[in-house]
């Protein structure tokens, strides 16, 4: 049996989604599919309950890597769990072409491309901190504009008129311990 597992981190990448279980469903004929829309960092009840599912000959098909498994040592252990239950698995999207771990050929391309990709995003993530630590030493990143600290006058005034600081709070859109934090940092 041919069971197919899809998935997507937000609600707002619904088109990916759909694409996948198009691609699952018709293309390569799955007739079960587990589908969810969740980091790939929590936890993943859909592609847990595929694992429990999938039985001795059946293949698990995924459209692309990076929609199964965050890391290379997260994939061998999805692959090493697949192995014991005498389950295959099989990516659609695998560099123009598809890879199928039934194959020792197909298990060896499969492991140096997730181990490929996993580099890749790491140099990424990296290049990422670097450029966030350069834009702040020039300046140019100063992070979130400080919402309650803008209102600081409005809150004062309200405070002046004998408003209590929940009531402030609800009028101004801010927190409570915001507000609490500007009226002692005034008071000093």
């Amino acid at each position: 049996m041919l069971v197919g597992y899809a998935r997507t981190s937000t609600a707002e990448q619904a088109a990916g989604l759909e694409a996948q279980k198009r691609d699952l469903g018709g293309a390569t004929g799955c007739t079960k599919l587990f589908v969810e829309q969740v980091s790939s960092v929590g936890e993943r009840e859909q592609l847990k309950a595929a694992l429990d599912f999938v039985r001795e000959g059946d293949v698990l098909v995924c459209t692309r890597l990076d929609r199964l498994a965050r890391s290379t040592s997260h994939l061998l252990a999805i692959v090493e769990e697949l192995d014991r239950k005498g389950v295959g698995l099989r990516i659609l999207d695998f560099g123009g072409g598809e890879v199928d771990t039934r194959s020792p050929s197909g298990r060896m391309l499969l492991t140096v491309f997730a181990a490929m990709a996993q580099f890749e995003r790491e140099v990424m993530l990296q290049r990422q901190r670097e450029g966030i630590a350069l834009a702040k030493a020039a300046g140019k990143y100063k992070g979130r504009k400080a919402t309650a600290r803008a209102k600081q006058q409005s809150v004062l005034d309200l405070k002046a008129a004998g408003v209590g600081p929940s009531e402030i709070a609800r009028q101004l859109g801010i927190g409570r311990a915001s507000v609490y934090r500007l009226l002692t940092s005034c008071a000093q």
